[in-house]
């Protein structure tokens, strides 16, 4: 197997609070690793890929999505309906219909608020 050569030791560089604000404020979202170094060596050629540090776009909505969850018995329930299913002993009732329905419909809007907040799009 090939030996790796050594990995140069870090660097280190003090700042000020205004003077580390700025570049957290420049660099928008990179690390701030990679903003000194494209700064520093490569600044004539386009950033390199920001990533989004709040992905998320609605969090009161993400937070009505946990709360609703939080809220219902709904995996707890989805669990005792498929035990049913599988041992043959889940009754088919009018109530049974009901529920199960009304569970899709809970599951399809906590969906929903999901992709919203998350800022996703989807196929229809």
């Amino acid at each position: 197997m090939e030996e790796k050569p050594p990995r140069p030791a870090p660097f280190s560089l003090r700042l000020t609070f205004e003077q580390r604000a700025r570049l957290e404020a420049e660099a928008v979202g990179m690390s701030l690793s990679a903003y000194i170094h494209w700064r520093l060596f490569d600044a004539a050629s386009p950033p390199p890929h920001r990533r989004g540090k709040h992905p998320v776009k609605d969090h009161q909505a993400l937070a009505q999505v946990l709360g609703l969850l939080g809220q219902s018995r709904l995996s707890s329930n989805l669990n005792q309906l498929a035990k049913s299913a599988n041992t043959g002993s889940l009754p088919v009732t009018p109530d049974t219909e009901a529920a199960l329905m009304s569970a899709a419909a809970d599951v399809r809007d906590m969906r929903r608020l999901l992709i919203d907040a998350l800022n996703l799009e989807v196929e229809p």
